[in-house]
């Protein structure tokens, strides 16, 4: 009796043995595994494996438009590599980039104002481009994201529209304006129509200052910005689908009617070819923007 009971357990003991060790197996390398996992998930939420980190990155002033007597054209190269660098803005109180002696337009005028913007941070109303001083005579337009949505502003008639813009994410916002009441606000290549009740009150101010990514009473910009664009007219739809759709690098659609172009690449020069250069104070260029960002 004895001798069955031994010689059934040393039939059954290979099989406990098998099944221990393939426990012991599954804990030891299923905790690396898990770990792996881990690590892969934080880097790829750190934008690692983003595709622009490994695509070609075009050098500051690569590409700039060219004024003669004879035409205005876009020179160098332009042919769509992305950025090298972008703005970071740390937000308040710093001034961002002050343009002195731009000569934008005001006055009862058409205008088309775009940016690509990520917001790291909400705030009251952070200003991505102003023109003049808010509430004085030298005021003409205002680019701004007030609780997530994108305004418009002349003269504190804000305009907002369109649904809420996500921080840490990518978007080409901006608006047209081609008089009377007629503002349309657009994110994305997507037009919606500004919910102000009245005629913009524009300022014929002197057009001697304008900022981006600053403002006045502590209305800053926190986050990033790259490639402003200004223009005298009233872009139409598919003109800021466009440019929407030629993504974060693309160059400005319409160079004659351009007004100011700061890319944001690694200095804040105007390569509009009017020569609206901004002086930047606390801006950092960084080369670390791509996550976030997806190429439309």
């Amino acid at each position: 009796m004895q001798e069955n009971k031994r010689k059934s357990i040393c039939a059954i003991n290979p099989y406990l043995i098998r099944s221990q060790s393939a426990m012991e197996y599954l804990m030891t390398y299923g905790w690396a595994i898990l770990i792996i996992a881990i690590v892969l998930v934080a880097l790829f939420s750190l934008g690692i494996f983003n595709s622009g980190n490994f695509a070609p990155r075009a050098q500051p002033g690569s590409c700039e438009v060219l004024r003669t007597a004879v035409q205005t054209s876009l020179v160098g190269q332009c042919n769509g590599e992305l950025p090298q660098y972008v703005a970071q803005f740390p937000g308040y109180p710093n001034p961002g980039v002050i343009i002195s002696d731009s000569r934008f337009p005001n006055g009862d005028k058409s205008v088309s104002i775009l940016a690509w913007v990520k917001t790291t941070q909400s705030a009251d109303y952070p200003f991505v481009l102003n023109y003049g001083e808010y509430g004085t005579a030298e005021e003409d337009w205002m680019l701004g994201i007030y609780s997530g949505q994108v305004c418009p502003d002349s003269w504190s008639d804000h305009r907002c529209a369109g649904p809420l813009v996500n921080n840490n994410t990518w978007n080409l916002v901006g608006f047209t304006y081609s008089g009377g009441t007629n503002v349309e606000v657009y994110i994305n290549g997507i037009s919606y129509t500004g919910t102000g009740s009245g005629t913009p009150n524009v300022q014929t101010g002197s057009g001697t200052m304008a900022n981006i990514g600053g403002g006045t009473s502590g209305f800053n910009f926190t986050g990033y910005i790259a490639n402003v664009q200004i223009y005298n007219l009233s872009l139409s739809q598919s003109d800021m689908l466009a440019l929407y759709k030629e993504g974060i690098d693309g160059a400005p659609i319409n160079v004659n009617n351009l007004v100011g172009w700061w890319p944001l690449n690694g200095n804040a020069n105007d390569y509009s070819g009017n020569g609206n250069d901004g002086t930047a104070t606390n801006v950092i260029y960084t080369s670390a923007w791509t996550s976030g960002y997806s190429a439309p």
